[in-house]
């Protein structure tokens, strides 16, 4: 078993929520996100990005709209729907705790073959 197919399989398990996470505040377009995933050390290409986008606003979490670019052809900017948020909120919930019981576990574990 290659250790980097399972590293990579992590990533893709919380992409969705690291999406999710960088639109909370402010809509973004897709170069942004990838520069904010990037800068995270999740390593992230369009061709991965742009069929999720397209999944999570098919979802109803995500819109876009259209906005006029000084440098290039007009950007497409994506925002957090209110079902979004609320989905978005959960998913805090849900890895605060996935997070609390993984660090038991391996604690546990690290502890009993101290």
């Amino acid at each position: 078993m290659k250790i980097e197919n399972t590293k990579a399989q992590m990533r893709k398990g919380v992409l969705e929520y690291c999406i999710l996470s960088v639109l909370k505040d402010e809509d973004a377009y897709v170069a942004e996100i990838l520069d904010t995933l990037k800068d995270a050390k999740l390593l992230v290409v369009e061709g991965t990005i742009y069929p999720l986008l397209t999944r999570l606003k098919n979802a109803g979490l995500l819109n876009y709209r259209w906005e006029e670019s000084t440098s290039g052809p007009p950007r497409k900017y994506y925002g957090l729907t209110e079902t979004g948020k609320l989905f978005l909120n959960e998913l805090n919930n849900t890895w605060s705790d996935l997070q609390h019981a993984v660090n038991l576990v391996t604690r546990q574990k690290n502890k009993n073959n101290e």
